[in-house]
């Protein structure tokens, strides 16, 4: 595989306590730091516990990839959503100000290629900054894991969509460039379908990654390396095959082979289901993976890391 021939600068947005995909995300982002120019990582919230709960998560996983030291890392929006929020953006300590006004300020630090935001949780503190400093929409472009468009969006909907349903409309006519990574629970055609299965964790992930000071987990014990901790999390959530869903964002990034892109209308959301299209703008829908290359990437990276210096 042919790498990007300069690194691709990258902001992270990640709801990091909600499940194991946003740390499994983070560690394959860290260790392919020869494709990936992180300028930060900024948390929000969605299930158990707060932001805060969020924040520590993140911290861990940086820990463990020995990034902590490397990265800014930003607490964002708690349970606001955008339109509880928006009207609220001229108040100094606003909620996700930390975040938002992080992102403005990376966005607008970017001299070269546009600065790739990667929101892997809800939209909302990605709508905020773009409302709250519109001038950023042509600095910024947005990948986002999330939608399940064209199919079962709607009181089962997709998770990050469904917890802040009111941003998504708003960053969609800001104008930005906006691509979906679409997750289709049980579809053979979303991220959903890239899953791997607890006894491939168990048999390969063991020690694997750089040996730091031991961190003590979400669910307790006590972990050197982000492969025991990849163990960990596997072991306390339930089913025997878990999706990544959040880090083929960084796969496809990486490589755009190992998603089928296409331009389409802008969908609409109208309250919680997919109701026509903005006739005034388009996204990009990525769709249908090659699931087997991006679990083997995915191992080999964690496997070889390629670690910040």
């Amino acid at each position: 595989m042919t790498l990007p021939e300069t690194k691709i600068p990258i902001l992270i947005d990640t709801d990091t306590n909600n499940e194991l995909d946003d740390q499994h995300a983070l560690a394959y982002a860290f260790f392919n730091n020869d494709v990936f120019d992180i300028k930060g990582i900024t948390v929000n919230h969605t299930t158990k516990g707060s932001v805060e709960d969020d924040f520590e998560e993140a911290k861990r996983v940086m820990q463990l990839c020995h990034t902590w030291d490397t990265f800014p890392l930003l607490k964002g929006v708690n349970t606001g959503t955008y339109s509880e929020l928006s009207s609220q953006l001229n108040q100094l300590n606003h909620e996700g100000h930390e975040a938002v006004n992080f992102i403005i300020a990376q966005a607008h630090a970017q001299q070269n290629d546009r600065l790739i935001l990667a929101p892997i949780g809800k939209l909302t503190n990605i709508a905020l900054a773009l409302t709250k400093d519109p001038s950023i929409v042509d600095q910024v472009k947005i990948i986002w894991l999330g939608g399940n468009y064209d199919s079962q969006d709607g009181e089962d909907g997709e998770h990050n969509l469904m917890h802040d349903t009111t941003s998504y409309n708003a960053v969609i006519t800001s104008g930005v460039d906006f691509s979906m990574v679409t997750v289709r629970y049980g579809k053979t055609t979303g991220t959903a379908a890239v899953a791997v299965h607890i006894d491939e964790i168990q048999e390969t992930m063991p020690g694997l990654g750089p040996q730091s000071r031991p961190i003590t987990g979400r669910h307790g014990g006590r972990f050197s390396t982000f492969g025991d901790y990849s163990v960990n999390l596997f072991n306390n959530t339930r089913g025997n095959t878990r999706a990544l869903f959040d880090m083929v964002v960084f796969a496809v990034l990486k490589n755009p082979h190992w998603g089928e892109s296409s331009v389409i209308p802008a969908p609409r959301l109208n309250g919680r289901a997919w109701s026509g299209n903005f006739n005034d703008h388009t996204i990009t829908l990525i769709q249908n993976f090659d699931k087997e290359a991006i679990r083997q990437d995915f191992f080999e990276s964690m496997q070889s890391p390629s670690l910040s210096k």
